[in-house]
């Protein structure tokens, strides 16, 4: 069972096995967010894809306010060593780690960042659901082999066109990837982002009816 929501933009709320997960908090600031980051009481994993202010965000202040443990590349985890957080898990693309019950896997990204690589996270509970963050990034072909290996229930894609890919390669992602479920992310933020996710919701039903 996983619960998930949408925090705006990249930003997501996961909740599996009790555990709370949050990827690319970004809450102050961002026009899409339902709540702010000082009203986060509870986290017990961060996630973060890459440095860019819009992904990074409010994660190290919900983890030192948390307790929560901070996961991004090693060049990043240990920026927010830097930064105070107490508890972090400085893997790198094709590494995994176990933390409190769960399984994380970062996976590539085609983007940039200053800090590190971006990359993508594969999120899965020991027994339960799993979970794809793509972060932000092109349509590439290994995301196949991302699909294949890790066999995705859901999928958490960029459409927003501009800084990532649009609609029509991200409905191409979800064909490589294959997963039961996909929820689209990072668009409608920002004036020059894909307004809305209904041409992505159409293209997505011609292609993987």
């Amino acid at each position: 069972m996983a619960k998930i929501r949408w925090l705006g933009h990249s930003g997501f709320e996961i909740e599996l096995i009790n555990k709370i997960v949050l990827v690319d908090p970004w809450l102050d600031g961002n026009p899409l967010a339902p709540i702010r980051a000082a009203a986060i009481k509870k986290a017990d994993i961060v996630c973060v894809t890459h440095d860019h202010s819009d992904h990074l965000g409010d994660a190290i202040q919900i983890c030192k306010q948390t307790g929560a443990t901070f996961i991004g590349i090693y060049e990043l985890s240990v920026y927010a060593q830097e930064e105070g957080v107490k508890e972090t898990v400085e893997i790198n693309i094709g590494g995994t780690a176990d933390v409190k019950g769960m399984r994380i896997s970062m996976v590539q990204a085609f983007h940039s960042s200053t800090r590190g690589a971006p990359t993508g996270f594969i999120i899965k509970a020991e027994e339960g659901k799993t979970i794809y963050h793509a972060g932000d990034t092109s349509l590439f072909g290994d995301m196949r082999i991302i699909g294949e290996i890790h066999r995705p229930n859901i999928a958490l894609i960029p459409i927003g066109g501009y800084y990532t890919m649009g609609p029509r390669e991200a409905a191409e992602a979800v064909k490589l990837i294959k997963p039961a479920i996909v929820i689209p992310m990072h668009y409608q933020t920002f004036p020059v982002l894909t307004p809305s996710a209904e041409g992505f919701v159409k293209i997505v039903k011609e292609k993987t009816p």
